[in-house]
């Protein structure tokens, strides 16, 4: 649940990318960190974990109106995508309000993907949080792909694999060229802010 600091009259908004390694969470944040520079008011914070090219998580404040007098901070996480690192996901979906899956569209990682949705579902469990009450985002990365002659999976494809009960907003995107990054952003920022003023009011 978000945190609200009442001297600060601030609420703090966690917004995690979960994913498949190398599916593109990393280059999501660095596009908004370079996109958004003006409204970030403090560092990308990035902490390398061993062997996994990922990084541990990206931390990226910023203010984007009130709910109740309070003003809004949001950050941005996200989590090493291979599986040895799972204690390492779960540390960070703890408190999570808001979550954006990043798929990957190649063809080659249609059962990571599906494996990885799986894995968060499971994660948010032992938080005893749902993925059907988590205010949730599907993108599709890697996209651009295809105009390399690189085999990738349809968007009806993936939406069939991983949406079809969830029925969460998704975007075709490739976070390389910024395609979709800010509309997937702007829309789980809208979705989480609007479950928080519910169960604030």
């Amino acid at each position: 649940m978000a945190l609200i600091n009442p001297k600060k009259k601030e609420v703090q908004v966690k917004i995690v990318y979960y994913g498949p390694g190398r599916g593109g969470k990393t280059t999501n944040l660095e596009y908004i960190n370079k996109k958004f520079k003006k409204r970030i008011q403090n560092e990308m914070v990035t902490v390398k974990t061993y062997g996994d090219r990922t990084l541990f998580f990206d931390f990226l404040p910023f203010d984007i109106g009130e709910i109740k007098g309070h003003s809004i901070k949001v950050q941005l996480y996200t989590v090493p995508g291979q599986v040895k690192y799972n204690a390492t996901r779960r540390l960070v979906l703890r408190g999570v309000d808001g979550l954006v899956f990043v798929a990957d569209s190649m063809d080659l990682r249609r059962e990571m993907n599906i494996r990885s949705l799986q894995n968060l579902k499971e994660n948010l469990e032992t938080f005893n949080k749902s993925i059907f009450n988590t205010p949730l985002v599907l993108q599709y990365n890697k996209r651009d792909l295809e105009e390399e002659g690189i085999p990738i999976l349809s968007v009806e494809t993936m939406q069939r694999d991983m949406n079809s009960r969830l029925k969460a907003p998704s975007f075709a995107a490739s976070a390389v060229k910024g395609d979709n990054v800010a509309a997937t952003m702007k829309k789980i920022i809208a979705l989480t802010v609007g479950s928080l003023r519910k169960k604030l009011e």
